[in-house]
Parts: structure tokens; C-alpha cells; sequence
């Protein structure tokens, strides 16, 4: 006993020392540390290829095959493409980032940066080809003989003459580079090259390419136009003639019918007049299909140059967009003597700062219309501004469109939160219309067949279908005790239901997801089947449909459930957060894997005999894996090595009993170093609900500006992420039930947290409640609060500016939980507004809110620093010149993780104060000074 003692106290003294040989990470880590960006594998599952990229550097894309056997490493590599034949991949290579820095710290122009390379590899032969300087290339969706590549290259018009009076070489003006675009044959290698080709395609079947020539200034050569090449008989054909924009071009699925839009007119002129072209082979050139002049266009309107153009399946109909013609300003008026002035309505279904961000949008709005190509001009308008959408099923030959309309409804969508529809289906043979459902909040879908409407109504918490030809409504889910809406919402709005899965491949049937389970109901509302037998919700086990090949036809939008096929299902297990795959039987459901990991970009060969993923835990960072057979599961990579020479961290669930008797639980973040004999300052950090994401990899890395849990918990501290659960109207006494018993819960039972050293982090909403927090209580020894709102009566009102619309859903219907408009429930606005408590707080704070925050507006950071100041309580607020309401540039993010890191270094592990903690930075040094020694 006493030997095995002796060995158990050397195991110990073994492990403590691995762990005493590991480094706290630092700040110089971030660059470094890995990702997988994409990770695909072909049809025949014999090519895998992903990218691992750097936070900050020159990505590696790899390519294996099946055997896990290295075939190509492509340094800078991304934009992978196989050809469909798998026998070529293409790549483009990216220039080395050290390049493009020194070219963007130089100022150099755009023409003058450095350029990416186009990789071309053939598997076959194991030979790489290269393609410098191109701008842009063109592989059709299915193709597999052909790449088109466009590039600029220096074409000299006449060679330098000597002056051999003056013995001089004359002077030379620099020429401007040639667009080209070399038409490559994949096998050969042969090039067809057109010079001052620009727009460019290559069909879908490869017999054609098309391409535009733009033409000098004069044209005297008569180039520009639209161009048709011939691929296998290498006949060159124009077949729109003169200078203008082409664009759109589009070949029906038969690759028989061709149609573009053009604008021929004036390169000056302020009104663009796109027409629609059509153009077949027994024609010499393309002929105008439609333009503002032809039967069926409203009057004041045209074709719209800025809708896609898009055939039936059976290619009888064609699609594009009509517009009003837009007004044209008067140049002639001098712009300096012009009043400036935003006219707010409050009749505006909008308001002015959502009009004036969405004006490019607006102006770019076309409403759908169709024609008949091959029986004449006729246009038939579908929709107009009354519909906001409009959708169509995927071969478009069927009779009905689905289409929605917010008419009436806008205004309201500023408190709602919400914009409700009244929907109809538009015939798309005499352009009648019925209506479906009025004022519905909810969501609605056309069936495959566009033979009923299937919709969701959060009113009463149904989900419905609307037969087309009888005009009769069913509910599908009557008479089902289950519910279709989000138990756990807590917000005031109406919960949302869980979702529409797809269809039956017949399209009779709907797949409807409720909270753990996956429903079959018909759509004449008489059958009714729980699609995967109740187990979800006996084994609290939320099952969905997992699709792991993916659709090859663009044109099947629809999703469908093949019974014929095996059902895959992904499972996220609520109690254990244990995710897997698991496929689905005629009784039961069987596992065919579940674990402790998250599971992401899971991909399929045609068979699935070959699965990748990404797998990850809070101690590994997501990997490619291999799984073949379902039985032998391969590891493809392992990007973060260096991870092993870091002391890391360990997560696991903590329970407890908040005051007024609820169920909570939060993630405990602990160093890999841990001792129990220690004690520890702690952090807690919280949004809404994080313990989903036990099983999450989180890298060390400059955060937008939430905590940056790997590199505080390396660093010797706890980290705590508990669960908040909202009461309507009290959202800060929700926080203080969840998170200061969950705070207290810990250091209560446990010796080795500091109750002393107890600190609060939290970005936006969590923001917002770190403020309230050090209102009421002076536990916390130092607090960091990002873009909070702390004064709900003034932000009720504001603008969220990134969007333009008003802040009062927010309070009124969503996260902030108020329940009710400022004047009815003044006294819960003012309860949850931290700046009326201020004189309060205890706690040193730091706030962070940026000048162009875009969600919360910035002036409430003020209100919170000037609060505090007027109070003498020490507080600091960092605002990123530009920045938004997360941290968007990487220098900022960097910065704000060295300040994090040494505020609460100073406030909870007694570490000398920065100098911008001990005396901040005087304007007069911004940018000479930034405070982060230590006198």
C-alpha cells in the first residue's frame, strides 16, 4: 500500500511539472493559431481538400485522397474548384501577405498591388500549371473541358524610335494593359486567346462562349458588342452590335435559348435603358424581346438593369424585372446653392435614416415580369410595388407564384419588431390573385408541385396549408399535443415556430420540426406521423434532418426527404450537450456516433461511404477528420500543435439553485494547471445562454471585444459562463438571479475561488448588464462593460444607425424584455436603466463604445462615463476612432485584449496599473502615446 502511495505521489509530482513546463499564453500567440476555413470532398469521394488559415498570414490549402496521401499543397491557395469530371482542380493563389502589406504601407494604387495566380492541377498526371496575373476566371457549374481566364497583359501598339540627331531614345508613353481572356482547353492545354474580351462565360455544356469587346473611344474598327464563339467549330460570331453594357447573360437549361440585357445608350446619359435581348441559333444576331415601349410594360416604366434574368425549366417562360423610370436630377442647378435636408413623415412607411441607408437598394428594385419568348412580346407583369416578395417553384412551369405584401404593415414593424404580410398566389397564366392568409406574423412556403401554400402562424402557434384550387385551409398539426414554437422563448414577442424541414419527394407531405423531433404531416391535413418516433423528446435529444451530399441542380431550391434513401440526423443531447450523427430506422433511431465534440462541415461522397468534419471540444481546435465506412474514422490534420506547449483549460457544467428556486447552470473554465490548493480570481462573462457550446473549441485570438476566455484562463484565472434566464419587464433582476448566485455558488463551496477577486465582463447586452450589475451589488472588484445601453428611456427612442430603424421592438417585443411602450411602463424603464443608480456603484469600470457603433448608440457610453465621472467613481471608457459595435479592425482587437488583460491583472491579481489606468492618454499624444507601460 504504502509502494503504491509512494508511486501515486510521483505520478503527481510527474504531472505537476509537465504542467509547471507549460507557458501562459501571451499576446504574441494570435497570428499564428489555426482554422480550418473550408473542407470539402468530391462526388466520388477520392478528393478532400481544405484551407487552414492563419488569423493573420499566408494560408495552405491541402489536397488528399481518400488514403489520406497528400497530392497537392497549395501554398496561399483558395477558391478550390474541382472540374466535374474530378481530373482537374482549380485554385487561386492569393500573393504572400507580406507583399500586399508592403504594397498597402506604400499606398500603392490598385493596378500596381500585387496580383493573385490562377493554379490549374491536373490529378491525372500530377502536373500543375500557372496563370499570373489574372483577374477573374470562368469554370461552367458542370464543366470539365474548358476554363475561361482573363488577365491584362502589355500589347505594344509601335515600337520606340531613335532620335539619331540627338542620340537619344525618344520618350515613350506607359502603355495601358490589354484585357484578354484566354479560352483554355484543360486536356490539350491549348489557348484560344481574344483580345479586349471582357464580360465573359462559357456555357453550361461548353459549346459556347460568350464575351464583350468594349471598343476604343471612337470605335472606328466597329469591335464593340456582344460576342459568340463557337467552341467546337471555332466560329466566331457578333450578335449584338455597338458600344454599352452588357450583362446577365443567360442560357435557357437546354442550352438552346440565350438572353442578356444591353444599355446602348450614351455613356453620359443619367437614365440607363436596358433592354432585354433574346437569341437563338437560327438567328444572325440577337433581337429586342422587350423594352419600355413593348405591350403588357406599364406606362413610366422599363427594363430593369438590375434583375437577374432566369428561364423556366422547360424554357417556355423567361423571367426578369420591370421598374419605374426613375426620376433624374438637374445638373444644371449649382450644388453649393442647394438646401441639404432630410424630411422626416411620420406617414413614412420608413423612416429617414432606413430610407437613406436602403436608397441604393431601393433604387435598384425591380418587380418581376414574364414573356413568352418563343410566342412573341408580349410582357406580362407579375408583381409590382404593393408585393415585397415573390417566389416560384423550382421549374417555374407551374401555374401559381407565391407572393407577400407588408403594404400597411411597415409602420408598426417599429415597435412590433416584426413586419406581418398578407399573402396570395399570383397565376401566372392570367395574373389573378387569391388570398391566403391576412396580416399573418409568420412565415409561408409554396409547395414543390404549386399546388398549396403551406404557412406558419405565430398567433396561435399552428402551422397550416391553403389548397390552391378549393381555397381551403387545413391545420396540419390538429389534434397534436406537441409544440411547433420555441419552448424556452422569454422574450415578449411571439415565439417562433422551429421550422420547415423540406418535402416528400411526391409533395404531398411537409416536414415540421418541433423542439426535439421531426413531424410528417400531409398537406390535406389527414395524416399526421412523428417523423422520428418520439425519441427526441423521451431522450431530450434534438434530432434534425442532416443532408450530407449537396444538391447539384441550382435550380432545386427545394429540399427533399427521400424515404427511398438512408436519413441521417444530427443529435445535440440538451442534458449531456453531447452532439452526433445518427440514422434514422423504421422503428428506431441508431447512433452512429455521439460524443463530448461539436461537429461542423460535415460532407458526403455520392455513396457516403466517405464523411468529413470538423471535430472540436474545449481542449481541441476543429480538425478535418476522415470517416470511412462509418467505422474507420482517420485524422486529416492537426493545425495547432503548438497548442501542447500552452498551459490550456478544462470546461465542465456547473449546477445550481438560484434564489427564488430555479434550475441553473453555467461552463467553469479552469487552467489545465489547476490546484485545488490555490486560489483563484474569477471572471464571469455572459450573454443569454452560453452552455450550449460546453463542447466548442475556443482559440486564443483578439476578440471583437467579448472575453477572451482561453488567454484569461491560461493566465491563472476562472472563468464562469452561467445561463440567464429572463422575467418580461425585469431583465436586470434576471441577471442578478443567475449570475451573482451563480458567482456566489462557487466561492461559497469551493475554497480555492477568491470571493475577494471577482471581476464581470460582458459585450452589448451583456454589456448592459454589467452596468446594472454594479448597481446593485459591490461584489464585483472590477467590471468590463462593452457598448451598453444604460439608459433605456433615452435609447428607446434612438436609432439603430447601422440599419436605420428605431430601438423601440427592442424594448418593447424582444432581447431587452421590457414588455411595454416608455409610457406604460415608465417606472420598469427607469428600474432598468443603470445610469439613475450610478451613485451606487463601487466597482472601477471600463467601458468600451465606438464612435460608429452601429446597434447601440454611442452617446450611451457617454452618459455612462460622464455619470460615473460626475460621481469621482474610477472609470474609463476606449473609444475605436471608427470602429463599430463589435470590434471589426484586427489592430483594435489586439489593442483591446492588451488593455482587458491589464485591467483586470491590475484589479484582481494586484498587478501595477498601466499608465492609461494610472493617468489615461492627453489627446496632445494620441498616437505618440498609448499608455500601456507600466512606470
Amino acid at each position: 500500500m504504502k509502494q503504491k502511495y509512494s508511486l501515486l505521489l510521483l505520478s503527481f509530482s510527474l504531472v505537476s511539472g509537465i504542467y509547471a513546463q507549460k507557458k501562459p499564453l501571451d499576446h504574441s500567440v494570435y497570428d499564428n493559431w489555426k482554422s480550418i476555413s473550408r473542407a470539402e470532398i468530391s462526388k466520388s469521394g477520392n478528393i478532400i481538400h481544405y484551407t487552414i488559415s492563419p488569423q493573420e498570414g499566408d494560408n495552405l490549402t491541402e489536397v488528399k485522397n481518400s488514403k489520406n496521401q497528400l497530392l497537392l499543397s497549395i501554398p496561399r491557395g483558395t477558391d478550390v474548384r474541382l472540374t466535374e469530371d474530378e481530373q482537374f482542380l482549380i485554385s487561386t493563389v492569393k500573393p504572400f501577405f507580406k507583399e500586399t502589406r508592403e504594397a498597402r504601407i506604400k499606398k500603392k494604387k490598385p493596378d500596381d498591388m500585387p496580383k493573385d495566380t490562377l493554379l490549374v492541377y491536373n490529378l491525372a498526371k500530377n502536373t500543375t500549371s500557372r496563370y499570373p496575373n489574372f483577374k477573374s476566371y470562368h469554370l461552367p457549374r458542370k464543366g470539365s473541358k474548358y476554363i475561361a481566364i482573363a488577365s491584362e497583359t502589355i500589347i505594344p501598339s509601335k515600337q520606340v524610335e531613335k532620335d539619331s540627331t540627338a542620340n537619344k531614345t525618344s520618350s515613350a508613353k506607359k502603355e495601358k494593359p490589354t484585357p484578354v481572356v484566354h479560352l483554355l482547353h484543360l486536356q490539350s492545354g491549348d489557348t484560344t486567346n481574344f483580345i479586349k474580351a471582357e464580360n465573359f462565360q462559357i456555357s453550361n455544356d461548353e459549346q459556347y462562349f460568350i464575351f464583350t469587346k468594349k471598343g476604343a473611344d471612337k470605335d472606328t474598327l466597329n469591335e464593340a458588342g456582344l460576342y459568340l464563339y463557337e467552341i467546337t467549330s471555332k466560329k466566331l460570331k457578333k450578335i449584338s452590335n455597338g458600344k454599352g453594357t452588357y450583362k446577365q447573360f443567360t442560357f435557357d437549361d437546354a442550352g438552346k435559348q440565350l438572353t442578356f440585357l444591353a444599355d446602348k445608350s450614351p455613356e453620359k446619359a443619367l437614365l440607363k435603358d436596358f433592354k432585354l435581348y433574346y437569341y437563338t441559333a437560327n438567328q444572325d444576331t440577337a433581337n429586342v424581346l422587350a423594352d419600355q415601349k413593348s405591350a403588357g410594360v406599364p406606362d413610366k416604366w422599363y427594363i430593369s438593369g438590375d434583375a437577374s434574368l432566369n428561364f423556366s425549366k422547360s424554357g417556355n417562360r423567361l423571367f426578369f424585372g420591370l421598374a419605374p423610370i426613375p426620376r433624374i436630377k438637374d445638373t444644371t442647378l449649382v450644388e453649393f446653392e442647394n438646401a441639404k435636408v432630410d424630411i422626416w413623415h411620420w406617414q413614412d412607411d420608413y423612416l429617414q435614416p432606413t430610407q437613406l441607408l436602403n436608397s441604393r437598394r431601393d433604387q435598384m428594385r425591380s418587380f418581376t415580369a414574364m414573356i413568352l419568348p418563343k410566342q412573341g412580346r408580349q410582357v406580362t407583369p407579375i408583381s409590382d410595388d404593393t408585393y415585397n416578395r415573390i417566389s416560384f417553384t423550382d421549374d417555374a412551369d407551374n401555374e401559381w407564384a407565391l407572393a407577400s405584401s407588408d403594404l400597411g404593415y411597415r409602420i408598426s414593424s417599429q415597435w412590433d419588431g416584426e413586419t406581418r404580410s398578407d399573402v396570395y398566389v399570383i397565376s401566372l397564366v392570367d395574373g389573378k390573385n387569391k388570398l391566403v392568409a391576412k396580416n399573418l406574423s409568420g412565415s409561408a412556403y409554396l409547395a414543390p408541385k404549386g399546388d398549396y401554400v403551406v404557412y406558419f402562424n405565430k398567433e396561435d402557434a399552428n402551422w397550416y396549408s391553403f389548397h390552391i384550387a378549393t381555397e381551403t385551409v387545413k391545420q396540419l398539426n390538429e389534434g397534436l399535443s406537441v409544440s411547433f414554437v420555441d419552448e424556452e422563448n422569454d422574450v415578449p414577442a411571439l415565439p417562433g415556430a422551429y421550422g420547415l424541414v423540406g418535402w416528400s419527394n411526391d409533395g404531398k407531405n411537409v416536414f415540421i420540426n418541433d423542439r426535439y423531433d421531426v413531424w410528417k404531416l400531409s398537406l390535406d391535413g389527414k395524416a399526421k406521423r412523428q417523423f422520428t418516433h418520439g425519441q427526441g423528446r423521451e431522450q431530450k435529444i434534438t434530432f434534425r434532418i442532416q443532408r450530407l451530399t449537396p444538391v447539384e441542380d441550382p435550380r432545386i431550391r427545394t429540399s427533399y426527404i427521400d424515404e427511398a434513401q438512408p436519413i441521417y440526423l444530427s443529435g445535440f443531447n440538451t442534458k449531456n450537450k453531447y452532439a452526433g450523427l445518427y440514422q434514422l430506422g423504421k422503428k428506431n433511431i441508431e447512433a452512429r456516433w455521439t460524443g463530448p465534440y461539436s461537429y461542423k462541415m460535415l460532407a458526403a461522397d455520392q455513396k457516403i461511404n466517405h464523411l468529413i468534419y470538423t471535430k472540436e471540444d474545449s481542449k481541441a481546435s476543429p480538425d478535418v477528420y476522415l470517416l470511412t465506412s462509418f467505422k474507420r474514422e482517420e485524422r486529416l490534420t492537426n493545425i495547432n500543435p503548438q497548442q501542447a506547449d500552452y498551459n490550456w483549460m478544462t470546461a465542465e457544467i456547473v449546477s445550481w439553485t438560484t434564489p427564488n428556486g430555479h434550475q441553473a447552470e453555467g461552463i467553469l473554465y479552469k487552467p489545465e494547471d489547476f490546484d485545488p490548493n490555490k486560489k483563484y480570481p474569477i471572471i464571469a462573462y455572459f450573454y443569454e445562454k452560453l452552455t450550449d457550446g460546453l463542447y466548442t473549441y475556443q482559440a486564443p485570438a483578439p476578440t471583437p471585444s467579448r472575453l477572451n476566455i482561453p488567454y484569461f484562463v491560461s493566465n491563472g484565472y476562472l472563468v464562469f459562463t452561467p445561463d440567464i434566464r429572463y422575467e418580461t419587464g425585469y431583465p436586470g433582476r434576471s441577471a442578478e438571479e443567475y449570475i451573482n448566485s451563480g458567482m456566489h455558488n462557487l466561492a461559497r463551496n469551493n475554497s480555492w475561488v477568491d470571493s475577494t477577486k471577482m471581476g464581470i465582463q460582458g459585450q452589448s447586452w451583456g454589456g448592459y448588464q454589467v452596468a446594472h450589475l454594479i448597481t446593485r451589488t459591490n461584489m464585483y472588484a472590477a467590471a468590463w462593460s462593452g457598448a451598453p445601453v444604460v439608459n433605456m428611456t433615452s435609447a428607446y427612442g434612438g436609432i439603430r444607425w447601422g440599419t436605420g430603424i428605431s430601438r423601440q421592438f427592442q424594448y418593447e417585443n424582444t432581447q431587452s424584455r421590457i414588455g411595454k411602450p416608455l409610457w406604460e411602463a415608465r417606472d420598469l424603464y427607469i428600474e432598468n436603466s443603470p445610469l439613475f443608480f450610478m451613485d451606487r456603484v463601487n466597482t472601477p469600470v471600463a467601458i468600451m463604445h465606438n464612435d460608429n457603433d452601429g446597434a447601440v448608440p454611442w452617446y450611451q457610453g457617454i452618459e455612462f462615463f460622464t455619470a460615473l465621472r460626475r460621481l469621482n467613481k474610477p472609470v474609463w471608457l476606449l473609444n475605436y476612432n471608427g470602429d463599430g459595435h463589435n470590434l471589426m479592425q484586427r489592430q483594435n482587437r489586439k489593442d483591446i485584449q492588451i488593455r482587458e488583460a491589464q485591467f483586470f491583472d491590475h484589479f484582481l491579481k494586484g498587478a501595477p496599473a498601466a499608465n492609461w489606468i494610472k493617468r489615461g492618454v492627453k489627446a496632445t499624444e494620441k498616437g505618440i502615446d498609448w499608455g500601456l507601460e507600466v512606470d
